[in-house]
């Protein structure tokens, strides 16, 4: 089981800070998620100039020049935010015991280390 998925709440726990024109510190939802390269899209960090090719769309509008968007970042540099607390925190997985109509099953659930919530 991933320990960050899309649209978890994460924050930017490496790199310069604020104050020096970084991103640490900086907490955004998880846009996407990079498996293979192991990196993640954070809302709001990490922005990037993509220049595009100038072009038409059939209503005449034109589209393209420079756009800024959100780049991926390492997973490793960003830290899933504890529901409670609003801070950084790891995550545990656990087995829990779910019962649904009249069926038991075990589910794998995440939680977080510092204060114990699901997540």
């Amino acid at each position: 089981m991933a320990n960050i998925k899309k649209g978890d709440l994460v924050q930017v726990i490496s790199g310069p800070t604020q104050a020096r024109g970084g991103d640490r510190g900086k907490q955004g939802k998880v846009l996407e998620v990079l498996v293979e390269q192991n990196r993640v899209v954070v809302e709001g960090v990490n922005f990037a100039t993509r220049h595009t090719r100038v072009g038409q769309t059939q209503r005449g509008t034109k589209t393209g020049g420079l756009e800024t968007v959100e780049a991926p970042i390492h997973i490793s540099n960003v830290a899933l935010v504890d529901p409670e607390t609003k801070k950084p925190t790891r995550v545990g997985h656990r087995v829990d015991t779910v019962t649904k109509d009249g069926v038991t099953k075990n589910v794998r659930v995440r939680y977080a280390k510092k204060s114990g919530k699901d997540l």
